[in-house]
Parts: C-alpha cells; sequence; structure tokens
C-alpha cells in the first residue's frame, strides 16, 4: 500500500531571505528598535498594511498577542464582555481573559459557521466587543454580524489567523471589522514559526497598541506609514497616548521579519494551490455517504489550507472507530470533541469561571474531523488521502451499507 504524503512540514522559506538573515546574523541586529529606520519588522509591517490595502499594521509575538493588544487598544473596562464563537482555538478566549474581561460563547453550526440567530441573542446580553473568529478559514455571514455589531456600536476584531487571502464580497478577510489578527505560525499561509500582525484603520487604536507592545519611549517613530496624511495622523494619536499606557513587549524581532517579508510574494499561489486541493479532495469525499464537506457561504472566497468535515450517520464508537482505521491508512485526523484535552473543545477551557451548555457546537464537535492538506501537495497525493479517508469509512461502516 502506498501511504499518504507527509502533510505536517512546511514549504521552504524563499531563498530570497538568505541575504538578509545572514546580515542579521553577522550583526547580531535583532531587536525591532536597534535600526534607526528599516529595520526589517517596520519594513514588513509597511508591506503587511500595503497587501491588505489598510492604513496601519503591527507585527508582533503571536497572533494570540494581536488580540489581547487589539482588546487592550480598544480602551474596554475591566470585566467587559466579549462575544466570541464556541468553535476556536484557547488561545481565543485565554487572550479575553489576559486583557482581563470575559469571554462569552455563542453556538456554531454543522457548517463551523456562527449560528447568527443564538449569536444576535446573545448580542444584547450586554456585550462591550466581538471577536469573529474564522476558524479554520470558515467565514460566517460578515454581512450579518457587521450590520448587527454596527447597529448596536460595539466593535469587532477579526481572528483571521487561519484566513489570509480569503475574501468575503471581494474584501479581505480582517479588514471587515475595527482591527484583524493574523498569524505567523508555522502551519498558518506565512511561516516565522512564531508571530503574528495585526492591521486597523483606526490610528488610536493602532497607537495604543504600538506603545503597548513595547514601544517605550520614542520609538513609535520608527513605525511607518503608507502616507504622509496616515503618519501624521498617527503622530497626533501618539501624542495623547504616550506615557499613558503599561508596556507588555509582545514585539516581533527582525530575524523572524526577515523571514516572512520574502513570503509575502508566494501569497497568491498558496491561496490558489490551497484552493484547489481542499475541493478537489472535497469533491471526493462527498461522494461518500458517510462523509460531508459542508459548503461554503456563497460570499467567501476561501484560502484553505486543511480540510474540515462531518461524519454523517455514525455513533461516538464508530467515529472513534474512523480515526483509528484512518490512522491505519496513514492519515492523521482530528476529531475535536474527542479528545479530553482538545484546545479547540470550548468544554476543555477548565480556565473559564463559567462554561456555558451549548449543545448544538457540542453535537458538531464530536463529529468533525479536520486534516491537513497544505498548498504544496500535488493531485496524486491529494488522491491517495481522498482514498484513504473513504476506505476508512468504509472499514467501519462496511462496503454494503455503504452501496446501499
Amino acid at each position: 500500500m502506498t501511504l499518504p504524503p507527509n502533510v505536517y512540514d512546511a514549504e521552504p522559506i524563499p531563498e530570497s531571505a538568505r541575504t538578509e538573515i545572514e546580515r542579521l546574523l553577522q550583526t547580531g541586529d535583532l531587536f525591532r528598535y536597534t535600526a534607526p529606520e528599516n529595520a526589517p519588522v517596520s519594513l514588513l509591517e509597511k508591506e503587511f498594511a500595503a497587501f491588505m490595502g489598510v492604513k496601519y499594521a503591527l507585527a508582533v509575538s503571536s497572533c494570540s498577542a494581536a488580540l489581547f493588544l487589539s482588546l487592550k487598544a480598544l480602551g474596554l473596562p475591566r470585566g467587559a464582555r466579549v462575544l466570541i464563537p464556541a468553535f476556536t482555538f484557547a488561545a481565543v478566549p485565554s487572550s479575553i481573559v489576559h486583557a482581563d474581561c470575559e469571554p462569552v460563547l455563542a453556538e456554531v453550526g454543522e457548517n463551523y459557521r456562527l449560528d447568527i440567530e443564538d449569536f444576535a441573542t446573545r448580542l444584547d446580553d450586554n456585550i462591550d466587543a466581538v471577536i469573529i473568529s474564522h476558524m479554520r478559514g470558515h467565514t460566517s455571514d460578515m454581512d450579518a454580524i457587521m450590520a448587527l455589531c454596527q447597529a448596536r456600536n460595539i466593535p469587532v476584531i477579526e481572528d483571521a489567523a487561519h484566513s489570509l487571502g480569503t475574501r468575503w464580497h471581494g474584501h479581505k478577510i480582517g479588514t471587515i471589522g475595527d482591527v484583524g489578527c493574523f498569524s505567523f505560525q508555522s502551519y498558518k499561509l506565512l511561516n516565522s514559526g512564531e508571530g503574528g500582525v495585526m492591521i486597523t484603520n483606526d490610528p488610536d487604536i493602532v497607537a495604543r497598541a504600538v506603545i503597548m507592545s513595547g514601544a517605550y519611549e520614542h520609538n513609535w517613530k520608527k513605525h511607518q506609514c503608507q502616507t504622509d496624511a496616515d503618519a501624521q495622523a498617527l503622530a497626533e494619536a501618539f501624542g495623547r497616548w504616550q506615557n499613558q499606557l503599561p508596556l507588555y513587549n509582545l514585539r516581533l524581532n527582525n530575524l523572524s521579519a526577515a523571514i516572512v517579508r520574502p513570503q509575502l510574494d508566494e501569497i497568491a499561489r498558496r491561496v490558489r494551490d490551497g484552493r484547489r486541493n481542499h475541493d478537489y479532495v472535497a469533491d471526493k469525499l462527498n461522494q461518500s455517504p458517510w462523509i460531508n464537506v459542508p459548503e461554503k457561504l456563497d460570499p467567501e472566497e476561501r484560502a484553505p489550507d486543511s480540510i474540515q468535515f462531518n461524519l454523517v450517520g455514525m455513533n461516538e464508537d464508530e467515529v472513534r472507530a474512523f480515526e483509528g482505521a484512518a490512522a491505519k491508512r496513514g492519515v492523521k485526523v482530528q476529531i475535536f470533541g474527542l479528545s479530553t484535552d482538545n484546545a479547540r473543545a470550548f468544554w476543555n477551557w477548565q480556565f473559564l469561571d463559567h462554561i456555558p451548555d451549548l449543545p448544538q457546537t457540542r453535537d458538531m464537535l464530536m463529529k468533525a474531523c479536520d486534516a491537513r492538506l497544505p498548498a504544496r501537495l500535488q493531485l496524486p497525493e491529494l488522491d491517495l488521502i481522498a482514498e484513504a479517508l473513504i476506505r476508512a469509512a468504509q472499514d467501519v461502516m462496511g462496503n454494503l451499507r455503504a452501496t446501499a
């Protein structure tokens, strides 16, 4: 039996990064504020903002740090209630707790997206801010979300850790809310091992975040803008907030920025190939009566690097058996709700003061599967993965039942 490919190795770092990395290794110039101007982190921020079509970007140590700083930069009071989807990574409610706020969880449907009716109901329960996690790159109905939040003057932060390159009605995800946060962790579209970036068009939000990220004294002057007008607005905002805020020291270093910058030119290809791979495997999996890959929402153009699917007609024992059968065939499948410590199952977030009863989300997580599909994979490798998953379902449910 030919085994499916290794899906955990990242793509090589572009050769063009080597010169800058070697320069940094020779000089030891790794701190973002050492150089008087044009440090790699500053250049990355300017280039990323330009790519996203926004005024300001701040590179930080992780997407979690970006979420935390976004909440702090909104000036929320201690104990503020922040509404999030119940299907997300533990780092999202953790960032809320770290910001001295209270996470409030909303139901998520079988298509991995917010239940808008439940979201709207909870939004009227003294909510101060919203974080929308586009979990695994699945975009919830941003039209409905923004209309509901804008009508109540509630700020929206987009957790776009999995969604760089995704569009909604042609608009880049991360630019629809008040703030967008992205990840540079190794399994994301841009890879520096660790790191993240937040974007916004609001000079006060970014000025507050820059200072709190660790721009002590007047290091904020080394942050660059696209236009003189944006730079002037930012300078005025820094004038308002200088020495007014605590420093959390969540900066990105120059070496990480040097690794990321050449990858910006790879985004279009990675998005194109990732979408091709996802849709190719999804079409094959949907031919099985035991597997369903939910359809995307119409306004969404996805940029996936993994695939999620629901198991159909299986009880919990059969779901567990499928997980084992897929592993035997060489494909590791994560079923979010089965592990006692999975960081994406909300009932495992024991650091919360209150874990709500969310039956719809729980039922989804008990049958929702996750498998990596890196953009670098080729069609023959995708055939092997799809075949292994389909046959794993047949191993459990039986060929006769599968064809009946």
